[in-house]
């Protein structure tokens, strides 16, 4: 197990005992119970609909070898190379550099590029790119992302049922408000934190099964050094209305500030070229 692997388990154990304790707080024992539950059945609906829902969202057009043969060949080249069944594979019309992969699972998976990534990379830049997607499909990221973003967005939901409706302790008596008040302010941020080290733990990793599947670091090395210098100049409508979808895309399509690396979707990309070049040596 590597270095990000060991991370993400952590932090996923993490987010489910979050949950649990907000749960707890709400409503006690039971109270945990339910919360576990309802998480529980948020993870089944996103595990089965959040391809379509993402997709959806960006009114991604399904492409074939006939309609675009550049990308779909170079997906299906790569995707054997990874051992990987050929995945859907979308376009979307949008003038920022970007891409994504989606999919309950290597069977059912699906991988985006906008207009603007295919323009703007390389045939080795954007090489790099989907082999760095395709990665995050052969790790099944699609569903650590999916888990985490539903726990983080329960924990939030339970946080303001604390806030408003109070919680109880364990023998069922009404908490002290001031502690419902802590936990509602507090339990999302902290949710949110280990969500977004979850993303980019998960970044880290496909960008070095990205490299070993092209067999070219630096072709990915250049591509994320070229799209970073271009997508935060151009606005990306879908993803400002649907920020959670940000850590989906090989590059944070929202630009941050404050605090950006702490809540940031992605890790530095001067840390992630670095990682890469290194690689490459």
């Amino acid at each position: 197990m590597s270095a990000n692997w060991f991370k993400t388990t952590l932090l996923m154990a993490a987010i489910v005992a979050l949950f649990g304790v907000i749960g707890g707080a709400v409503g006690g024992a039971q109270g945990m119970v339910i919360a576990l539950l309802l998480g529980g059945a948020m993870n089944v609906f996103a595990y089965w609909n959040s391809d379509k829902m993402v997709l959806r969202m960006y009114n991604a057009q399904q492409v074939d070898e006939a309609s675009s043969p550049y990308l779909y060949n170079m997906v299906k080249e790569l995707a054997g190379r990874a051992g990987l069944p050929m995945p859907r594979v979308y376009i979307i019309d949008e003038a920022q550099p970007n891409a994504f992969a989606t999919g309950r699972n290597p069977e059912n998976a699906a991988v985006a590029a906008t207009t603007g990534i295919l323009q703007m990379l390389s045939q080795r830049e954007l090489r790099g790119v989907m082999a760095h997607e395709l990665a995050h499909v052969q790790h099944r990221d699609i569903l650590i992302s999916t888990i985490s973003a539903t726990m983080a967005g329960a924990i939030s939901a339970l946080a303001n049922i604390a806030m408003f409706f109070g919680g109880r302790d364990e023998e069922g008596r009404p908490a002290n408000p001031l502690a419902g008040i802590l936990v509602a302010l507090l339990a999302p941020l902290a949710a949110s934190l280990i969500q977004m080290a979850i993303s980019r733990a998960r970044e880290f990793e496909a960008d070095r099964g990205g490299a070993q599947i092209s067999g070219d670091p630096l072709a990915l090395a250049d591509a994320l050094a070229k799209i970073d210098a271009y997508a935060r100049g151009i606005p990306m409508p879908a993803a400002e209305a649907h920020p959670e979808t940000a850590q989906m895309m090989i590059m944070n399509p929202l630009s941050g500030g404050g605090l950006a690396g702490l809540f940031s979707t992605h890790p530095a990309t001067e840390e992630r070229i670095a990682r890469l070049r290194q690689l490459a040596r």
